[in-house]
């Protein structure tokens, strides 16, 4: 059995409470339920909108829920303050637009990076690991190793994307060789975004795969075989 592990982001969990102001579905109490039914760490998205991860949800889940939390953030001096204050375990700095539904694509890893380097290696030096969500291409990954990051998450929406054997071969080439590159660079590899429980297998298989961080699919099907059915069923195809 591979030792991979499954990070579950739980942004729709707050997207259906949001919808009516109220208290309920609890983010604390899907933390556990996630904990407790295989998943490894609790993926949380806060947005400089809001909408849906609130301020709250980050500080009583890393309060009072024992297990990883793991925070993805756009690299902002708002957000780097609220990281370095609450301190998951780890973050995720990934590229974020206003009017965006979700993140479209890795960070663009060209030109001045002096600032991203500046909030990774403050986040770092305080004990916090941190992954920069990058396409897999060498060139990003060879970036984000040099100022100072800890993980590579691999950006895997053209895969997920992707139709027909032929060019979903194409894209899962694109990951391998790109986790080849991050092991030799002797970092965590993580990998995520439009993964689901008909696309995700061969991403399990990748060699060195440490974490597949997963959310909308497993809180969609949730809404039909309850929560711990739906990570229960994700970590096991994974294995």
């Amino acid at each position: 059995m591979r030792n991979i592990k499954l990070g579950v982001n739980i942004d729709h969990i707050a997207t259906l409470r949001n919808a009516r102001n109220e208290k309920n579905p609890d983010t604390v109490e899907a933390s556990r339920v996630v904990l407790s039914s295989g998943g490894d760490m609790v993926v949380m998205h806060l947005r400089g909108d809001r909408r849906h991860i609130k301020d709250s949800d980050l500080e009583r889940v890393r309060q009072e829920v024992k297990g990883i939390v793991h925070l993805e953030m756009a690299a902002t001096a708002e957000m780097e303050k609220i990281a370095l204050r609450v301190r998951p375990d780890s973050v995720c700095i990934v590229p974020e637009s206003a009017h965006e539904l979700t993140t479209q694509g890795g960070l663009k890893m060209t030109g001045k990076l002096s600032d991203l380097e500046k909030i990774t290696r403050n986040l770092s030096k305080s004990g916090i690991e941190v992954s920069l969500f990058v396409d897999p291409e060498p060139q990003a990954i060879r970036a984000a190793h040099n100022i100072g990051a800890d993980s590579i998450e691999l950006c895997t929406s053209a895969y997920s994307e992707s139709w027909g054997k032929k060019l979903q071969a194409k894209e899962l080439e694109k990951l391998q060789l790109a986790s080849f590159l991050v092991k030799e660079l002797k970092m965590g590899l993580h990998a995520g975004h439009g993964l689901d429980y008909y696309n995700v297998v061969a991403v399990a298989r990748i060699e060195g795969m440490d974490y597949l961080n997963i959310g909308y699919s497993i809180i969609s099907k949730a809404v039909f075989v309850g929560l711990k059915n739906a990570v229960a069923e994700m970590k096991r195809l994974m294995q």
